[in-house]
């Protein structure tokens, strides 16, 4: 095992002819030219400055990671530590399907999960979320996380959707993370971040201290480089995800698009693991929901050029050939049929609103 279920799972497959796991822009955008060797150590305050700036924040709530599960983990355990203190195990709030980390290394602190809209200490999810591809609005994000005394979203794909980071708000309760391993597909550079509350704990600082080591500064200069390129980024991600949205949209004319570039399919009632066992017969990667918190189906992502085609195959795996042409809709509850909207600022394509992915 090389990081946690789903990203083995990934890395155990390399030899599928159509990749539909990868959530990253990684081969499907040009990289910044290098080299980025013997780097000064001030690329990091630099980046964390341009960083806060780009997020309309102030910079000391910025801090660098080696990625956004690092950044989610570092919260997690700050708060199990502060909230657990008397014995007393802590309760985390989770909506399924959710991003394993978010649940998973809440467990591996301490947390007791919490689903639904149980009492909660902390409320977990990302946005867009990962696997669902939708958008949760502001009201509902604080509906859900409504008598929690934290609340940590994960914003890992949050360039996609054209949405403004939730950060900008300034409350006391709220932690974000970030990443530029999936809309940047800078997965070599390693480089994510937290942005901590306003008054930012003091004790949540040296807690990172101790448990981590600083970005390195070759991989903060070549996320800088991505960062001051954003325009190019933007023009180069919209290229291949507006391509890929055309050919959902053909496949699943009564399914909202997707913001993020990531799709649950609950095809039939058989379990997602069988179903994405069938699929790797056919050399099709799909990733089964059970990693997610929710067996019933699988997490398909539409980052890599050759979408279109691995699409059509995924199809003629995924249910009898007389089904085909009308897929069925994946079962939602109320809570996600008002969310599936695309925010202001998204990618637009033909006077339609869009995701970037």
């Amino acid at each position: 095992m090389n990081r946690f279920p789903l990203a083995d799972w990934i890395d155990d497959h390399p030899d599928c002819r159509h990749d539909l796991a990868t959530s990253g822009m990684r081969g499907s955008v040009p990289p910044i030219p290098g080299p980025f060797r013997n780097v000064e150590a001030g690329v990091l305050e630099e980046l964390r400055a341009e960083l806060a700036d780009h997020l309309s924040v102030a910079a000391e709530r910025v801090l660098l990671s080696h990625g956004a599960s690092e950044a989610n983990a570092w919260v997690l355990g700050h708060l199990a530590r502060e909230l657990g203190r008397g014995g007393r195990a802590p309760r985390l709030r989770v909506r399924f399907p959710e991003y394993p980390p978010l649940f998973d290394g809440g467990q591996a602190h301490g947390f007791i999960l919490a689903s639904g809209r149980g009492a909660a200490d902390v409320a977990v999810v990302s946005r867009p979320r990962n696997p669902e591809g939708d958008l949760w609005p502001e009201e509902v994000i604080s509906h859900f996380a409504r008598g929690a005394r934290h609340l940590l979203v994960d914003e890992t794909f949050r360039e996609f959707s054209g949405a403004r980071t939730l950060a900008v708000a300034g409350e006391p309760r709220l932690w974000t993370t970030g990443s530029f391993t999936k809309f940047y597909g800078a997965d070599a550079a390693r480089v994510g971040y937290v942005v901590a509350p306003p008054d930012v704990p003091e004790r949540f600082v040296r807690y990172v201290g101790l448990v981590s080591d600083e970005v390195a500064p070759g991989s903060a200069a070549i996320a800088l480089a991505l960062l001051r390129g954003f325009p190019a980024v933007r023009r180069a991600v919209r290229s291949v995800v507006e391509r890929n949205l055309e050919a959902f949209r053909a496949a699943f004319p009564d399914r909202p698009a997707p913001v993020a570039p990531l799709f649950f399919d609950r095809p039939t009632g058989e379990p997602g693991r069988a179903l994405a066992e069938r699929c790797l017969a056919a050399s099709v990667l799909v990733a089964p929901g059970e990693f997610f918190g929710s067996p019933a189906g699988v997490r398909v992502c539409l980052t890599r050029r050759a979408f279109p085609v691995g699409l059509r195959a995924y199809l003629r795996v995924r249910e009898p050939p007389e089904n085909r042409a009308s897929p069925r809709s994946p079962r939602v509850d109320p809570l996600d049929r008002s969310s599936r909207h695309a925010p202001e600022g998204a990618l637009r394509r033909g006077g339609r609103r869009v995701g970037a992915g």
